[in-house]
């Protein structure tokens, strides 16, 4: 695709025309966009959101690709698991879902929870599915180094919760464990029903940088330079540890580059598809 179509896209909106569909995986029942013909794009959307981030992308890609959009579980109008995922969780269940759909072989793009869901999926299963390419946008899976304040918080947090579990503060306050929860969570924390909430904490307490070695097809790294929640020195180091990735930077954009600059996005997805 040439730059001057990639710009056609900027402002794009879903394709009326795309069905939204329902398979059930382990008895969860997951929602996905399926739209296009030929080499399959697997789209992993990021924690908080859901596959309809993606419609830029879909409508960028579905006229040369078939493009597979699912919503996670827990996310969009897919089932939230019955018992908390954590990274390892979410990457069977993208395998499994690739087989339900019969797929053998796709490009895995990922937006942060869903580059980890990638990262894990080299690093810890063995699969038939033939990946030939990669590509991860403000990828998460490095542990931010703790603070001196966040390890302050950290350990009033323990102290408190300790406070809140004994019997006798139990029976006069019994919801003090979920306001003590709420008042130290984080937004993402907060927002999230009990079950996402502890797949959140497995899901972000798991440091991924050592089983990056893992990942050994070519894989584009974007990243917005003010991205703050997966600093470009994370995508940095994940250009160090991949054995075959190169980092294209996106100035004036942060986390979410494929809709702050998508022009710029789009020209740079294009070239490495080789559309």
């Amino acid at each position: 695709m040439s730059i001057v179509n990639c710009q056609l896209f900027v402002n794009c909106q879903l394709t009326s025309g795309v069905d939204f569909l329902y398979t059930e995986i382990d008895g969860i029942n997951v929602n996905y966009i399926d739209v296009g013909d030929g080499d399959v794009v697997l789209l992993l959307h990021g924690w908080g959101c859901d596959g309809s981030v993606y419609r830029g992308i879909v409508d960028c890609l579905s006229p040369f690709f078939r493009v597979v959009v699912p919503d996670l579980p827990g996310f969009g109008e897919s089932d939230e698991p019955r018992e908390p995922f954590g990274v390892f969780e979410y990457a069977d269940f993208v395998l499994k879902f690739a087989t339900k759909l019969n797929i053998e072989r796709c490009i895995l793009f990922g937006h942060s929870l869903g580059g980890r869901i990638i990262i894990k999926m080299f690093a810890q299963f063995d699969f038939n599915l033939h990946i030939p390419k990669i590509i991860l946008a403000g990828s998460a899976g490095v542990k931010p180094k703790a603070t001196l304040k966040g390890k302050l918080r950290a350990r009033l947090f323990k102290i408190a919760r300790a406070a809140v579990l004994l019997p006798p503060v139990k029976a006069v306050v019994p919801n003090a464990l979920e306001r003590l929860s709420n008042k130290f969570g984080s937004a993402d924390y907060k927002a999230a029903s009990p079950v996402m909430r502890q797949s959140l904490v497995k899901i972000v307490n798991e440091d991924l940088t050592p089983q990056m070695s893992a990942v050994k097809p070519s894989t584009l790294l974007i990243w917005g330079e003010d991205d703050d929640s997966t600093p470009l020195s994370d995508g940095q180091l994940m250009e160090k540890l991949f054995p075959n990735a190169g980092l294209a930077l996106i100035k004036n954009a942060g986390h979410y580059s494929f809709l702050e600059q998508p022009a710029t996005f789009y020209r740079i997805l294009s070239s490495f598809l080789g559309i």
